[in-house]
């Protein structure tokens, strides 16, 4: 994988950021996009914008094509059984929000159960706080090792007959935990549960193939896998999407509209009321296409070697606390002894360099790790060591900025 050649077809990162070279390391929260992407989705709008499914003139019919093309790549991309199984949707968080509203509200009930972490998303906290609210059913959490890991026996210990789902990321967009997702669910189905995945953070690092990891539904975003913003996926297994009625109602997802009654179209129409997201289901082909070009192995492992460098040139720095474990995901979460978070990343950005602050979208992760908030480096296929070594750079400016003046 050559990473100087695959950042020229990123033209966002040839710029300078407040007089210094940028450095991008913010893109658990976005990744940026190639070239492919950005003509692809251009190349739409240019060539044959149109509706799709209901026109049969000939730009129509491009647009179909190519709309109904990428939801084939996504399914081949995450190894589903069918495009049956395959929903587009705005993204992780409205995936996540209609297996909620739809299966969680129909098959929970007072009495049971439905399991989290406390490293989840707010996306895949809220959603099953408003569950267990409007059906009686309890909420519990695996507890946490210290270095911010699951054990599986924690998992044995809180999944019980009585749980109905269980909801996890694969990856956590704050510690970096790559947690056994496959092994969960076999926990889980043991015990008569569904586990839904947040796959937000895993899919556009690592191989993901969702009948290998046996789960039941999968969600995802598209703009972070160097694809356009608006657009994600719901994988859920076909006899479950089957059983679920839809949560948006309108066009495209009808079969037959009544004066009273109506009746929906099959799967997987009959959750994606409305006008689609064209343009950006053309763009996460696209970029799913970009992916696979590069390898997601040879992805996995330049990330890889950016996170134990990050943590060996970080591990130098005096007052500096990492967060997660020394096994993890292309990022790190950190802070400086007396320094706000969001203090760290405006010194950065006069150095050009982009990083996260903040709570992360992980409130009770963030009380569980007894701070308020801390600062992300995240990494992706066009960040290099040298980019690390700015970093390291310029947090040691900040913490003598920050000792001088204070």
């Amino acid at each position: 994988m050559n990473v100087k050649e695959l950042r020229q077809l990123f033209p966002i990162l040839d710029q300078q950021v407040n007089g210094k070279p940028l450095v991008y390391l913010d893109s658990a929260a976005t990744s940026q996009k190639p070239l492919p992407v950005i003509e692809a989705i251009d190349n739409y709008y240019r060539q044959y914008n149109s509706n799709v499914h209901r026109g049969v003139h000939t730009l129509g019919t491009k647009a179909t094509d190519a709309y109904e093309g990428a939801r084939e790549k996504v399914r081949r991309f995450i190894g589903a059984a069918s495009t049956e199984e395959i929903i587009f949707t705005r993204g992780t968080t409205t995936a996540i929000n209609l297996v909620a509203a739809s299966y969680g509200r129909a098959n929970v009930r007072e009495g049971d159960e439905i399991v989290i972490t406390y490293m989840e998303h707010h996306s895949n906290i809220i959603p099953w706080q408003q569950v267990a609210k409007q059906t009686g059913a309890t909420l519990k959490y695996i507890p946490l090792q210290p270095d911010g890991t699951i054990r599986l026996e924690d998992v044995e210990q809180t999944v019980t007959p009585n749980t109905k789902i269980v909801a996890i990321m694969y990856v956590s967009n704050v510690l970096g935990t790559i947690n056994p997702v496959k092994e969960i669910a076999q926990i889980a189905h043991k015990n008569g549960a569904v586990v839904v995945v947040d796959g937000a953070q895993s899919t556009p690092h690592m191989k993901v193939n969702v009948q290998e990891l046996d789960c039941d539904f999968y969600a995802f975003s598209g703009h972070k896998m160097c694809g356009p913003t608006g657009i994600g996926v719901l994988y859920g297994k076909k006899r479950l999407l089957e059983q679920m009625e839809p949560v948006e109602f309108g066009g495209e997802m009808i079969d037959f509209v009544g004066l009273y009654e109506s009746t929906w179209k099959e799967l997987p129409w009959k959750f994606e009321g409305g006008t689609p997201i064209i343009a950006g289901a053309i763009g996460l082909g696209a970029a799913i296409d970009f992916l696979e070009q590069v390898g997601l192995d040879h992805i996995a492992e330049h990330e890889h070697r950016l996170a134990q460098y990050a943590l060996e040139q970080l591990a130098t720095i005096d007052g500096l606390t990492i967060y997660g474990p020394k096994e993890r995901a292309g990022l790190v979460t950190f802070n400086i002894d007396g320094v706000h978070p969001h203090d760290v990343a405006t010194v950065l950005d006069a150095e050009g360099i982009a990083v996260r602050a903040g709570h992360h979208c992980a409130q009770p992760l963030m009380k569980w790790l007894n701070v308020t908030a801390t600062a992300r480096a995240s990494f992706y296929l066009y960040n290099t060591e040298e980019e690390i070594d700015a970093l390291v750079s310029a947090l040691k400016k900040t913490k003598e900025y920050f000792s001088y003046v204070f």
